[in-house]
């Protein structure tokens, strides 16, 4: 059995998740755990002195069960889809190699959680620029909804600062410019994601 670990981290509304899905979509054998997921009750999350609950730092997240999570996948892939509601599926008719199973780590602080930077394979980081970001973060919804100034006072300056540690020690990132198109985006890795699954292929 070949086990495959890939990364989709990146700056909010950048455009993790749905490039998540089209590689999950198009990879037989593959599953997303998506960082998310993970976030602490509203109740236990920090409060800084301007009222604004500090939602970008690990400390925010369920870390460890995450972990347990990509574990509990890394023991037994078969086994971890089968208990998640969702069956093998033969990889003759797709462009996956026999008996690969791939798994999707999805979020936006992936490679600030050092345990992940030992185990994912390939790294991918997507960017845009600050306003484009803001444009798309103000125009969603959250619960909690996000208060005035949380954006200018919260989520871009921790942005810069995760995005800083991140470069200090992870080195093999491929970062992604979110500003292209779905499609460009999906072409881009599913490229280099077969390429890594044709190499390990080789590796017999």
């Amino acid at each position: 059995m070949r086990k495959l670990i890939i990364g989709i981290g990146g700056i909010t509304n950048g455009g993790k998740s749905t490039l998540a899905r089209s590689l999950h979509e198009h990879i037989v054998n593959s599953y997303i755990i998506a960082q998310d997921t993970f976030f602490k009750d509203d109740s236990l999350v920090a409060v800084d002195s301007r009222g604004f609950k500090q939602y970008d730092v690990l400390d925010a997240l369920n870390m460890d069960k995450m972990m347990s999570e990509v574990q509990t996948w890394q023991k037994d892939p078969v086994s971890f889809l089968a208990s998640h509601g969702q069956r093998t599926q033969s990889s003759r008719v797709s462009e996956t190699p026999e008996d690969m199973y791939v798994l999707i780590i999805e979020g936006f602080l992936i490679y600030n959680y050092r345990p992940f930077n030992e185990i994912i394979d390939k790294k991918y980081f997507l960017h845009i620029p600050y306003d484009i970001c803001k444009a798309r973060r103000c125009s969603r919804t959250y619960n909690p909804p996000d208060p005035s100034g949380y954006f200018d006072g919260h989520v871009w300056p921790m942005y810069l600062k995760n995005r800083k540690e991140m470069e200090d020690t992870v080195s093999d990132l491929v970062f992604l410019d979110g500003i292209q198109t779905r499609d460009q985006l999906f072409s881009i890795v599913y490229e280099d994601i077969k390429m890594e699954m044709q190499r390990l292929t080789g590796n017999d």
